[in-house]
């Protein structure tokens, strides 16, 4: 289970972090996830670390300057990426970079959605994405934060064919499917979050409460304490570098719509 091969058009097929430090990032992501690291040139003396979990890919690192700050960020695997960037503007979202050439991984292109949120496109040429996705250390969910999730959701809607359901609560909260999978979630940003719109990251752990305790263990912070939600228990945490993702125990098994399929 969760071992993946390929991924549909439209759907989340990959994660990275940007970081100002690499070297502590895979000390504290290694420390909680049980990662393994390979380094792989990326020019102009860079490097990209794909992280690894039970021998597949689960993750990439890769290092910003300090003007760029740190953070998560998500792609979505398309067929054509040319054409998917083209659409996503003539939908009013802002392409921040033009597709371009990872050789012999894939073609790849960033956007602003007309919600604020920056995500990427990937269309995969060698490399699909994650190999590994809903067990524990791997990643298992993306959600939007944003405070125009209508926005949000018209797109998503039009570029990709994402269905959208309205899920009852405290704050406005959606989930987003593409026919059979459920592929992500989106909310009103909460007081403790901000309104800076964003796509986030959650990864499975065994136990949201000793994940808490190990990520203040390494060097992190615990920014949402543990807490229960339907499927589980969850929390929203941050590592030495202040790149901010959550941690959730789901007992009943994965909650994302991807895991082999």
């Amino acid at each position: 289970m969760g071992e993946v091969e390929r991924y549909p058009n439209g759907v989340f097929c990959w994660i990275d972090l940007g970081t100002t430090d690499v070297a502590g990032a895979t000390a504290f992501y290694g420390g909680l996830f049980g990662w393994e690291f390979e380094d792989r040139p990326a020019g102009d003396g860079d490097a990209y670390t794909l992280c690894r979990l039970q021998g597949r890919d689960v993750a990439g690192i890769h290092r910003h300057d300090p003007d760029e700050g740190t953070g998560w960020s998500s792609s979505i695997s398309v067929d054509d990426v040319d054409q998917a960037a083209a659409e996503a503007r003539e939908l009013g979202a802002t392409v921040l970079a033009e597709p371009f050439d990872v050789p012999g991984a894939g073609r790849t292109a960033v956007l602003r959605d007309p919600s604020g949120a920056v995500v990427s496109l990937w269309q995969p040429q060698g490399h699909a994405g994650a190999g590994l996705v809903n067990e524990v250390g791997a990643w298992g969910w993306n959600e939007l934060v944003t405070p125009d999730l209508a926005a949000a959701t018209g797109f998503y809607a039009r570029l990709f064919g994402w269905g959208a359901q309205e899920i009852p609560g405290p704050l406005p909260r959606t989930s987003y499917s593409l026919g059979d999978l459920l592929v992500g979630g989106g909310h009103a940003p909460t007081p403790q979050e901000g309104p800076d719109p964003r796509w986030t990251v959650s990864f499975m752990v065994a136990d949201a409460d000793r994940g808490a305790a190990r990520v203040q263990e390494l060097g992190g912070a615990v920014l949402l304490p543990p807490m229960d939600i339907p499927v589980g228990r969850f929390a929203i945490v941050a590592d030495p570098a202040g790149a901010s993702f959550s941690i959730a125990a789901s007992p009943g098994g994965a909650f994302r719509g991807v895991d082999g399929s």
